[in-house]
């Protein structure tokens, strides 16, 4: 299902690369999203896990971007916070007798499939440099 996380994700991460040089805390790219804090760590999180950031604890601490804002595309942007888009599916087996109901699950998934071709080629072609520069 679609969430906010590749928004929040790629906020923090435009952040990041617009202070290269500076450790941002989690309440800053918080406070710039309006968001929770543990909403951010969160995200920060699977960054840190994909060794997209960096963090470190204490007084001076906070998260600064490990890899150049020109080598980071929007499509592994979009990959590090979603596997696949789906919009859903038929939440129970849906009737196998029904000339809808038998395939409903399969062409979705065939929709999707393709919805997911067409958004990583979109985003393939931009980096975060970029997104960045439009601000």
């Amino acid at each position: 299902m679609i969430s906010g996380k590749f928004a929040i994700t790629l906020h923090i991460l435009t952040l990041l690369s617009k202070f290269p040089d500076e450790y941002l805390s989690s309440d800053f790219l918080a406070g710039s999203m309006n968001l929770h804090p543990v909403l951010v760590r969160k995200e920060i999180a699977n960054l840190k896990k994909n060794n997209i950031v960096e963090s470190k604890e204490g007084k001076n601490g906070g998260t600064k971007l490990l890899v150049p804002a020109k080598d980071l595309t929007l499509d592994m942007i979009f990959k590090l916070t979603f596997e696949k888009v789906t919009l859903g599916f038929s939440k129970k087996d849906p009737n196998p007798n029904c000339p809808i109901g038998k395939q409903i699950n399969q062409n979705l998934q065939l929709l999707y499939d393709d919805i997911n071709d067409k958004i990583s080629d979109q985003l393939h072609g931009i980096t975060l440099t970029d997104f960045q520069e439009k601000f």
